[in-house]
């Protein structure tokens, strides 16, 4: 199974056995006030800035959040949208918790997207899945439901099942689905990163399907967090991530997750690992 989004004259596909793929995340206000306030100002400079260094420093898959007290989700969402496809041809994850947003969005967007998200809760997948499915694009189902986030794999295993289940009853096909098993704070778990990558193997085994993960969310509370987010990133990719949700402007990042692809395989001869030291 391959899952596949697309820019303008740009195609990106990313699944098991294939190269990892970043979808670049600096574009959420998410403990970043200067965006937040931009956006509530209903300016997007920073959106742009950001999507052009992301684009740059080796991003295949934009993400778009706007999601921040006092900014009007479904008028910035779209203008967000927008923004990013003027100044670069990376397909786009429409990442919302509002489905109406969504949908504003995807009405602007001509191209096959990545929806950021649906979860395991009856109302989410209510909303989400029969517009994933009349709009054909794919869709990050995170490992979640009404009980919030579970602390082990079995639970979270269950959770994609069941949503797996939903979403190709409704004729959404497995290649268009993305899990993301989550990552949560080692600070205040120890055993929080060998349950996301247990999770991954077990989700990587059991469906074959392509996965995805927040990796920065393991380092919270931590010092040296570019150092942890690393070491994770690749022991992730070892455990089956295919396209993981990052910063791509962190210094050795790209690299690792280059080295990391060669030595499990999905960089036939390491071209992609040597074109890194072709270009510098």
């Amino acid at each position: 199974m391959v899952t596949v989004v697309r820019g303008k004259d740009c195609e990106v596909r990313f699944g098991l056995g294939l190269p990892t793929v970043i979808i670049g995340e600096r574009i959420n206000p998410t403990g970043k006030k200067k965006l937040a306030e931009e956006l509530k100002e209903g300016k997007l400079n920073i959106v742009e800035e950001d999507a052009i260094k992301q684009a740059e420093a080796g991003a295949d898959i934009i993400d778009v959040n706007v999601g921040a007290v006092g900014v009007d989700e479904e008028e910035m969402l779209p203008r967000a949208v927008k923004k990013v496809m003027e100044v670069t041809n990376k397909p786009i994850c429409i990442d919302s918790a509002n489905p109406r947003a969504i949908k504003k969005a995807l009405e602007v967007y001509p191209y096959k997207a990545l929806i950021n998200s649906v979860n395991g809760e009856e109302r989410s997948m209510e909303e989400i899945l029969p517009l994933v499915k009349e709009s054909g694009n794919a869709v990050i189902c995170l490992t979640m439901d009404e009980k919030g986030i579970p602390k082990d794999v079995e639970t979270r295993v269950s959770i994609a099942r069941k949503i797996i289940q939903r979403a190709e009853s409704l004729g959404i096909p497995r290649d268009d689905i993305v899990v993301d098993c989550l990552a949560m704070a080692a600070a205040t778990d120890s055993s929080a990163g060998k349950i996301t990558l247990e999770t991954l193997r077990r989700v990587t085994e059991e469906f074959g399907v392509s996965t995805t993960l927040g990796v920065s969310n393991i380092s919270f509370g931590m010092p040296n967090r570019a150092l942890l987010n690393i070491h994770f990133l690749t022991m992730a990719i070892f455990n089956g991530l295919t396209a993981p949700i990052v910063d791509p402007l962190v210094d050795g990042l790209l690299e690792a997750i280059r080295a990391a692809d060669f030595l499990v395989g999905r960089d036939p001869y390491g071209m992609n690992y040597i074109s890194i030291y072709r270009k510098k």
